[in-house]
């Protein structure tokens, strides 16, 4: 089969386009034909190798454990393993896996679910991980409630996009940050207000006594301190840091989650980081969510698998209005 290989940490030019064996399923694993896989920003950092961090954490000190890149995907089930009680060959199915941008993938059982009905197959690669990322930030780690005011920083990106229409499913008041290309997007998806960061810097200077804070912001950019966020919560709100973009080469911008666990004891507010559970249930709360209307898929464009260097460079850029798709 084709399938998007690598060998080395680097960047983009590391990748190419080879013949490699399809896979095939352990006992609780189904073998799946890839309609889509997604890009997330894990894609990046897996390539490069970096933050250092991650070659601690298992991924290979020296060059990647997994030489395909890609976890985001959709497909049709091709063959199941022999405990897997849950898919037959024909299903159609969307989930998390290694080694998405190829042609076939297999994938656990519990880290799969049903396509939701009346979405095109393809676009079901685009919820998996940034999905689950928004529905956990904010149900888990935001604890959101109905009425409450939410800022989602980065609104237009794959997290962003799809955490603008959960908060809006949860009842909340949605502002949604991003570029100036970005707005009508965000608008389209429900926010409530959109904020143009080129033209208004949403934490400085310090707002004044009575400006407008929110109880819940989720932070996809990465990229402002943590004292100038917390001036935009109200006195017990919370801040949920999403990702780790940024910081140096050994913790990346982990560091700056792990510097909101510190601190946020001492404060009456709440910084916390989301680390995201790839599970079932979860997965299958997304599905409900895009049956019932509430959550649409955002797909910026598709690339084809031997433009996969194109795709990944395109979202680690920031260029992307929602999702990247590579379909082999």
């Amino acid at each position: 089969m084709k399938a998007i290989t690598q060998h080395t940490y680097g960047s983009c030019e590391v990748l190419e386009l080879g013949d490699v064996e399809t896979p095939s399923p352990r006992p609780e694993e189904v073998l799946i034909r890839v309609r889509a896989a997604a890009v997330d920003a894990g894609v990046w950092h897996l390539m490069t190798g970096m933050p250092y961090l991650l070659r601690l954490m298992g991924y290979g000190l020296r060059a990647p454990k997994e030489p395909v890149r890609g976890r985001e995907v959709a497909g049709r089930v091709e063959a199941v393993g022999a405990a897997v009680t849950r898919f037959r060959p024909g299903d159609e199915v969307f989930g998390i896996c290694e080694g998405a941008f190829a042609e076939y993938a297999v994938a656990p059982q519990d880290k799969l679910a049903a396509k939701p009905a009346g979405l095109p197959l393809e676009e079901a690669a685009a919820l998996p991980i940034s999905g689950l990322t928004a529905l956990q930030a904010l149900r888990d780690a935001g604890r959101v409630q109905p009425g409450q005011r939410v800022l989602v920083i980065g609104a237009a990106g794959g997290v962003g996009s799809i955490a603008v229409q959960l908060a809006k499913a949860f009842g909340a008041h949605v502002t949604g940050v991003c570029s100036t290309t970005k707005t009508d997007l965000v608008r389209s998806i429900g926010a409530d207000e959109v904020i143009d960061y080129t033209r208004q810097e949403i934490t400085a200077p310090a707002p004044p006594p009575g400006a407008l804070r929110y109880d819940l912001v989720i932070d996809t950019a990465g990229n402002r301190p943590l004292a100038a966020l917390r001036r935009i919560l109200t006195p017990r709100g919370t801040l949920v840091i999403v990702g780790g973009e940024g910081g140096g080469r050994w913790l990346g911008g982990i560091d700056r989650v792990l510097r909101a666990g510190l601190l946020s004891p001492f404060l009456r507010q709440n910084l916390r980081g989301v680390l995201t559970k790839e599970c079932r249930e979860d997965l299958e709360v997304l599905g409900q969510h895009v049956e019932t209307g509430a959550l649409t898929p955002v797909i910026d464009r598709t690339y084809p698998l031997d433009r996969a260097p194109d795709a990944i460079a395109r979202q680690h850029a920031g260029h992307a209005r929602g999702k990247i798709l590579i379909a082999p």
